[in-house]
């Protein structure tokens, strides 16, 4: 009997594409381990954040090398592993690839005025409404050679959001 892989989910994207409700929703529907990435971050970037001031690449290396090897520890126990981080350039989606096998990136697309619409309405969030605009800028938009990035279109009701994520991660699992 062949053991089954291991597979971990980064769901991506910028803040407001919905990853927190989505991977959450998803992660308790396949009873899968759950980490958000925003927990790993340093009490400076935090509050850094909190300011109004947005990350720059070295405030994040630290961070993305930690979410990297949570996802390699996850993958050590867990048949399905869920991860939320930002992921948004490729740089940084190949520091949490690593080592690791079997990662794969659910990137949650919209555009900027669904999703400045939908940070409008959040409260209790350290990301503001006005950093919105500095993560499209840093938005590097997986390539056609990342084949494992699965875009799903955000610009439809949650339920169907949920749905068509959850039938990628189905297919990735059982059609190995």
């Amino acid at each position: 009997m062949t053991q089954q892989k291991k597979h971990v989910f980064v769901f991506m994207g910028v803040s407001g594409s919905g990853k927190s409700a989505v991977a959450k929703q998803i992660a308790d529907n396949l009873n899968a381990a759950f980490l958000d990435g925003d927990f790993l971050h340093p009490k400076a970037n935090i509050l850094k954040m909190r300011s109004g001031t947005p990350l720059n690449d070295e405030d994040r290396m630290p961070w993305l090398n930690l979410i990297s090897n949570a996802a390699f520890a996850m993958s050590n126990v867990n048949n399905i592993s869920i991860i939320i981080c930002s992921a948004l350039k490729r740089q940084y989606r190949d520091i949490i690839r690593g080592e690791n096998e079997n990662v794969h990136f659910i990137y949650l697309k919209g555009s900027f005025d669904v999703i400045a619409q939908r940070l409008a309405k959040r409260q209790g969030h350290y990301q503001k409404t006005g950093m919105l605009q500095s993560q499209f800028d840093a938005l590097e938009e997986p390539s056609a050679d990342e084949k494992d990035v699965y875009a799903i279109n955000i610009e439809q009701p949650l339920n169907d959001v949920i749905h068509d994520a959850t039938k990628v991660i189905n297919s990735i699992c059982h059609g190995e």
